[in-house]
């Protein structure tokens, strides 16, 4: 594939991304304009695709192929629509992106629920099996609320992330990065299921509330994967049944380029 049409494809599946999380709740009525979703372009990976602002609809449902603006690992616009800027917390992303030579995809939205239990200091613990692995460990916590506009800003962000999956910006929102949009805006969505639930057993049990044990989470990891099971491995081996795992991503995608051209 040459640059033009891979830089084509990663807008494209940039726009798709951000669609998504409207769709699943994450930017959505009064958020609808607030997070973005990049990607870092494969055959150029000092630079970087990511939703813009100054749309005449600024809403991420809306976002479109040709919207999307390039970066540079500065944060600075360089390729795009003319008057279109790239996202005011754009330093989230170059930050991350030159700390992290291993992150494909980041994303930035406000989800409620990791906003409230970051605001009441609240450590998430595994509630549920979905995003179970993101809260094994306490997720980092960026000591602020401020918007992340400046170089420093970027980097305090940057380096409260760490080596972690997931970040929580108190009483801001979210970062959550990943391997491919796909990684990342559903790494988001589980650390959303694991604050969800966290506040559910707080409100109801307070602090200390009972949670799923190192033990369970044990035992689960030891658990053979389900093609080395006997009574699956012929029908799993070679399958399309082994890409099954991903089929709740591939749906929202599916649905968010609907009427995309």
């Amino acid at each position: 594939m040459t640059a033009e049409p891979q830089l084509e494809s990663v807008r494209r599946e940039v726009a798709i991304a951000n669609r998504v999380l409207p769709e699943i709740g994450l930017a959505a009525g009064v958020l609808g304009s607030l997070g973005h979703v990049s990607m870092r372009v494969p055959d150029n990976p000092e630079t970087f695709v990511v939703k813009g602002r100054g749309y005449a609809i600024d809403a991420l449902a809306r976002a479109e192929p040709e919207g999307m603006v390039v970066c540079d690992l500065d944060g600075f616009k360089i390729g795009g629509p003319p008057g279109i800027t790239q996202c005011f917390e754009v330093k989230i992303h170059s930050c991350i992106y030159r700390a992290r030579p291993d992150v494909q995809s980041i994303v930035h939205v406000h989800p409620r629920f990791a906003i409230v239990m970051s605001v009441l200091g609240v450590t998430l613990v595994p509630m549920c099996r979905e995003g179970m692995e993101l809260v094994e460990q306490p997720v980092p916590v960026y000591p602020h609320s401020k918007l992340i506009l400046s170089e420093d800003d970027g980097v305090g962000v940057a380096e409260s992330l760490g080596d972690a999956t997931v970040l929580m910006l108190q009483g801001h929102g979210a970062v959550s990065v990943g391997t491919s949009t796909g990684d990342a805006v559903m790494n988001m969505a589980h650390l959303e299921e694991q604050a969800r639930m966290n506040w559910y057993a707080y409100a109801a049990a307070g602090p200390g509330h009972a949670r799923i044990t190192d033990a369970q989470i044990a035992e689960s990891h030891a658990q053979p994967p389900t093609a080395e099971l006997p009574h699956f491995r012929e029908l799993v081996s070679g399958t399309r049944a082994q890409a099954a795992v991903g089929g709740v991503w591939r749906h929202l995608a599916a649905l968010a380029a609907e009427g995309m051209e």
